[in-house]
């Protein structure tokens, strides 16, 4: 209003105006008064400001106010009005910087001289403008502040040290690094005013190096910066210094002698310095100072000599530098933190200003701190190396025998990720960030810096890479799933599992004491600012972009800052973590650019030879990165282009490569069934041919591949499904961890086909010997990994826990004794339930020695194991039903009642061999009665004889079976037990699953073997030849001669019986094996041959090569073969068929059927010559010939039927197994 008026008119008036300076007078003196100056309103005394400095200008060179305070205070408010000149985006940044321009142009501060205390004034103004300088300002703000205070320094009768120092203060590197400006403004103005300012500066140094007056500044203390940053000004500013500089080396003490030598040396050898020729006399008291020196900073002196000058001085020796790294050696382990660390600066200091200073073994010292148990020497030293890698590997500074030189030091800068202080990660990943792939550069340079690292890095260094994108990827997770719970209604849960996130997250920063209250903080801040937490999900979105990475960490810093707090560790912590999770490297981009280069490498357009980098290698460590990217950045990938180039991996003959290919496929192609159709068509052909012609790595990556891209996995894996397919079923199983899907019951029923189909699901005899033994294998070890998950294990039904169990008693060796192995190896890790040890029972049958006595030794470790857990683990007494050894006694009369070799409850051989698999097992347990354990047994048998199978409870014959097994453990216990009559410690538990609840009034004391058949059990009877397959005993044949395998020949494997197939003998019908009673089954010790075979070779353990399992196979049945009745014959005629066996003796056993049992009786039919020659489907080929050739085979048993009850929502994962089962 007004006040601009009056603005607007002085602004119009000149010097010559008499009149109307005579006229806006009284104005003008009224504008000096206390309401103007003192007025709240910092627009209107901004205007007031602007008057007065046109009123110095007009009335100049007498101003208007005659008074000397007026005259300061008016000085004194003009100058606080300039600190608007720190905001040039303020609307009124103009009337400041017109206030500005007057006052150089007028000169207006000179009228100043005149007053007592004018320092005053000068000071303040000097001060304001070094603080208000900043790299908004453009030249002409700059040139009227130089203007200004340098007619101050020039006009004036000199410079108070008040007045310097303000100047000088500027170049001190902690005010010069944070405000660059303000340094470079001070520099300016002392360049200008060097002839006038030069003596005050001299006047300075004398008292405080001459005369010891540090009291005379508070800058006394950096005199020695000073002087460096002086000398790079202009050395004619130091004239005066000099004598003082040589003055100070002939000091007595020994500090002060040092400290200006090692400026000196700096000043020597700074860029076009001359003053080690121009001042003799110095450099002469510099070498003589040198010379006295017997540490290890001399090296540190000579780093900052210019070459030119290392001529002049005698350190540049090969002696004297063997001396040097002598002294360094030792104080590179000096005791003293310090000195270490200095140790580490000069020789980092050393190389960065010539890599020639410094040898190999000056290096290794660095490289040894690199491991100090301080972490300020541990992180110079890092530190100091990445700075090295950069400037002569990255920048190639000096050629490439330089960066040929340090080129270790970034494998040893990864390889410090595996130190487990989370402040060495921390700073590995920054090192990483900043020095070895600098995120700043360019997303071309930077990835093709990433591309040739990754290439060149060892081993250890590309695991250690892989781990740090995995721990960043890891808390990127965290920090979503907090995210997450924001957005969920508050409850006691919520904020329970909020809690837990943020102990998770504060585990990943440094010092995690104080970061977890830092990061509480944090989380109140996302919980009150939905900006915010806007913000950090968009930094850790998939689709964040490295830019808008670096847009959103600033906007979160900047709104956490606090301008009142410098030192903000809140912020520090935040930004730790910010810096984390932020996406600086990859994004989609990257990744686009990544491609391109590893297409110019296929292609040979790339510059992988002068990189150090073979084609080949750089094509293969293209695709490891971009797998292990795959991983970490999915989305990144998801391009036509990208997916186009991976193709053309897919097609190259390196293995590697198009495994690699495969896997990313499979890591990001998610989306490629539905967005890109075209890739897909392509991809599909593929991937069939890599399932079933690549290699077992291809083809196992193919498949989860399949399952992971593609809706109809089941059509595609139909076509290719093989044993990685089973595989890749039951870890997909066991990663979801749940059923809700029903997808296990469907696995779990496939599986159980498998085995009751021999391994030939089609049945249509396409499939070869060897990969029917292997489907087998593949069946029964996925049903035991997926029962070792707890939700799994619930839906498993009896029966095929029981197919699963008869892969022990499988006709291949190598299938029985792999499956063995796995079984034992989860039992004794605790993470099958005991059922399972129960498999171990049916080992007794196996006809080879070796395999009974490893069962034996893993029955009494898994008991062992038990035992010792419980006496070392209070709390397993609540989970005794799941871990005590004794309880895996109902399991296994279960289970050997449902064994389909046992037909006949009466018959004395199916006893017998009830006895001795009972006895496999009762006699490991019962080597100690620990508690009255036999008594305990012995109670466990006689309750399950009030109790119905669970399995088939209506059922009188299944439940006549189990009351017969019963009986024989008894039998069995009673006999080798003295013990077992005693009271049993407690009532055992016995498992619903398998038997049902004891019925009220229910009393069953009859038994089920007659004393005759009790005595023949016990006594020890020789049994027939056929029962356990002849073991040890030779047969011979017409034509043939005997051959008695020799000792340890029970343990050869398939290979073994190669001359066999081969020959005639070996190519004979399975009708004349029938004939003759003869088995040709390898692991059987009586084998007919024609001639005498080669030496045996040893059971391969890890796989069944394709070549022994298919001879092995062929025309033979492996060890103890059991007979089983056609199909619908198993309850007609029986006592018929019984009384005839009586009269007739035992018949010739025939070719048993390898079909399915009867759906039901009401389906049977009289059994057929020509369905006899068929093979029996029982999930297992039993392993020798037996004498009877009728019995029955359960139903229930054949088949696993399909699951009708709703599993029950999987459990959440726990420790081992859940040992309550």
């Amino acid at each position: 209003g007004l006040v601009s008026m009056v603005v607007k008119t002085f602004m119009d008036m000149d010097q010559d105006s008499e009149d109307e300076k005579q006229q806006y007078l009284p104005l003008a003196l009224h504008l000096a008064s206390e309401f103007f100056l003192r007025n709240p309103n910092k627009d209107v005394r901004l205007l007031v400001a602007c008057c007065l400095a046109d009123i110095f200008r007009i009335y100049a060179p007498e101003a208007p106010y005659t008074s000397h305070d007026k005259l300061k205070d008016i000085f004194l408010f003009i100058t606080r009005q300039l600190k608007g000149l720190e905001d040039t985006k303020s609307p009124q940044f103009n009337r400041y910087f017109y206030l500005l321009e007057n006052l150089a142009w007028v000169k207006s501060y000179n009228i100043c001289f005149e007053l007592e205390d004018c320092n005053e004034i000068f000071i303040q103004l000097f001060r304001t403008l070094f603080s208000v300088i900043n790299n908004s300002h453009n030249q002409k703000v700059q040139m009227h502040m130089l203007d200004l205070m340098s007619s101050i320094i020039m006009e004036g009768d000199g410079v108070t040290q008040e007045l310097l120092d303000s100047i000088l203060i500027n170049l001190i590197p902690a005010h010069k690094n944070l405000n660059k400006q303000a340094f470079d403004l001070a520099k300016v103005l002392l360049k200008r005013t060097v002839q006038i300012i030069e003596a005050c500066i001299a006047n300075f140094f004398n008292q405080v190096l001459v005369l010891g007056k540090s009291s005379v500044s508070d800058l006394s203390e950096h005199v020695f910066d000073l002087i460096q940053e002086l000398f790079a000004i202009d050395p004619q500013l130091l004239l005066s210094v000099m004598p003082q500089l040589e003055f100070k080396l002939k000091s007595n003490d020994g500090e002060e002698r040092l400290a200006v030598v090692r400026l000196l040396a700096k000043l020597f050898g700074s860029k076009d310095s001359d003053l080690a020729t121009q001042n003799q006399n110095i450099q002469t008291d510099f070498r003589i100072c040198l010379c006295s020196f017997n540490f290890p900073n001399k090296l540190s002196f000579v780093v900052h000599l210019q070459q030119k000058h290392l001529s002049i001085l005698f350190m540049v020796t090969v002696v004297d530098f063997f001396i040097v790294t002598e002294y360094l050696k030792v104080r590179s382990h000096d005791p003293e933190e310090a000195i270490r660390h200095d140790v580490i600066v000069t020789i980092i200091t050393a190389g960065k200003r010539d890599l020639s200073l410094v040898n190999d073994q000056l290096l290794g010292f660095v490289r040894e701190r690199t491991l100090d148990k301080r972490w300020r020497v541990r992180k110079e030293a890092m530190m100091g190396l990445a700075q090295l890698y950069k400037k002569y590997c990255l920048h190639a500074e000096a050629g490439k025998d330089a960066a040929e030189k340090v080129s270790w030091i970034k494998d040893k800068l990864l390889h410090i990720y595996y130190q487990n202080s989370i402040d060495d990660k921390l700073l590995v990943e920054k090192i990483f960030a900043q020095y070895l792939v600098p995120h700043n550069l360019e997303t071309e340079e930077r990835m093709k810096c990433l591309y040739y690292l990754y290439a060149s890095l060892d081993p250890n260094a590309v695991k250690a890479l892989n781990e740090m994108w995995k721990c960043q990827n890891m808390l990127r997770s965290h920090v979503r799933e907090l995210l997450d719970l924001h957005k969920q209604p508050t409850s006691e849960a919520n904020s329970s599992a909020m809690f837990g996130k943020l102990m998770t997250i504060a585990k990943n920063l440094p010092d995690p004491g104080k970061a977890q209250d830092f990061v509480k903080k944090f989380n109140q801040v996302l919980g009150d600012d939905e900006k915010l937490r806007s913000q950090l999900e968009l930094l850790i979105s998939p689709t964040c972009s490295c830019k808008q990475a670096d847009v959103c960490v600033r906007e979160i810093a900047r709104k956490l800052a606090n301008p009142k707090q410098p030192t903000n560790p809140f912020l520090e912590m935040v930004k730790f973590l910010l810096e984390r999770i932020a996406p600086v490297h990859i994004d989609s981009e990257a990744i686009s650019a990544l491609v391109k280069l590893m297409n110019k490498s296929i292609e040979g357009t790339a510059d992988d030879e002068e990189e150090g980098v073979s084609p080949d290698t750089a094509i293969r460590a293209g695709l490891e990165l971009l797998k292990v990217l795959s991983f970490t950045h999915p989305t990144s990938f998801h391009s036509a282009e990208t997916y186009e180039s991976l193709l053309q991996c897919l097609r190259m003959e390196d293995d590697k490569v198009a495994e690699a290919a495969i896997q990313i496929f499979r890591n990001t192609g998610h989306k490629i069934e539905t967005d890109l159709p075209q890739i897909r068509s392509t991809l599909i052909p593929i991937l069939h041919q890599k399932a079933k012609r690549g290699t077992p790595h291809q083809a196992k990556q193919a498949v989860h591949c399949i399952h992971a891209i593609f809706s109809n996995k089941e059509v595609q894996l139909a076509q290719i499904f093989e044993v990685q397919a089973i595989k890749l079923l039951v870890r997909w199983l066991l990663g979801m961890k749940n059923n809700q899907s029903k997808s296990a019951n469907s696995t779990l029923r496939l599986l159980s086909a498998m085995l009751v189909s021999e391994g030939d699901l089609t049945e249509q005899k396409r499939i070869s010997k060897s990969d029917m033994s292997r489907l087998r294998l593949a069946a029964g070890s996925a049903i035991m990994k997926l029962a070792q998950e707890p939700c799994y294990h619930e839906i498993i039904t009896p029966e095929q826990f029981q197919l699963c169990a008869l892969v022990i008693n499988d006709e291949c060796y190598q299938v029985r004794q792999i499956f063995a192995q796995k079984l034992h190896k989860a039992l004794v890790k605790l993470l099958l339930p005991l059922e399972y040890m129960a498999i171990f029972a049916l080992c007794a049958k196996d006809p080879v020695k070796e395999r009974r006595a490893h069962a034996r030794q893993c029955l009494l470790k898994n008991i062992s194991i038990r035992r010792e857990y419980i006496k070392q683990n209070p709390m397993a007494n609540e989970k005794l039903l799941s871990l005590l050894p004794e309880y895996v006694v109902p399991y296994m009369i279960h289970l050997l009642a449902h064994d389909p070799d046992f037909t006949k409850p009466q018959d004395v051989d199916q006893l017998r061999d009830l006895k001795e698999c009972l006895w496999f097992m009762l006699e490991v347990l019962m080597t100690k009665n620990e508690n009255n354990s036999h008594a305990f047994m012995k109670k466990m048998a006689e309750n399950i004889k009030l109790t119905r199978d669970a399995q088939s409870p209506d059922e009188p014959k299944a439940n006549e079976k189990l009351y017969t097994v019963c009986d024989v453990a008894l039998c069995v216990i009673n006999s080798k037990s003295a013990l077992c009559n005693a009271d049993s410690p407690k009532d055992p538990v016995l498992p619903t699953k398998f038997f049902t609840q004891p019925e009220k009034d229910f009393c069953n004391d009859r038994n089920y073997i007659t004393e005759e058949t009790r005595v023949l059990l016990l006594t020890g009877k020789p049994k027939p030849t056929g029962v356990l397959g002849a073991v040890n005993k030779p047969l011979s044949a017409t034509g043939r001669r005997p051959y008695i395998r020799s000792t340890g020949s029970e343990t050869g494997s398939n290979i073994s019986v190669n001359s066999e197939l081969s020959s005639p003998a070996g190519n004979r019908s399975s009708s004349d094996i029938s004939e003759t009673g003869v088995s040709e089954n390898d692991e059987n010790p009586v084998r007919i041959i024609s001639v005498t075979p080669a030496k045996t070779e040893p059971v391969k353990n890890k796989e069944i090569h394709s070549d022994q399992a298919t001879q092995g196979n062929i025309s033979t049945e492996r060890g103890k073969k059991r007979t089983a009745v056609a199909a619908g014959s198993e309850n007609i005629h029986q006592k018929t068929e019984e009384k005839k066996a009586d009269e007739s003796g035992p018949p010739a056993p025939p070719k048993p059927r390898r079909g399915r049992p009867p759906k039901s009786e009401s389906q049977g039919t009289t059994v057929k010559n020509d369905e006899t020659n068929k093979p029996s489907g029982r999930g297992r080929k039993r392993a020798a010939v037996s004498q009877e050739s009728s019995g029955s085979l359960e139903a229930g048993n054949a088949k696993a039927p399909k699951q009708q009850d709703i599993a029950k929502k999987a459990a959440p994962a726990q420790r081992q197994i859940d040992l309550q089962r």
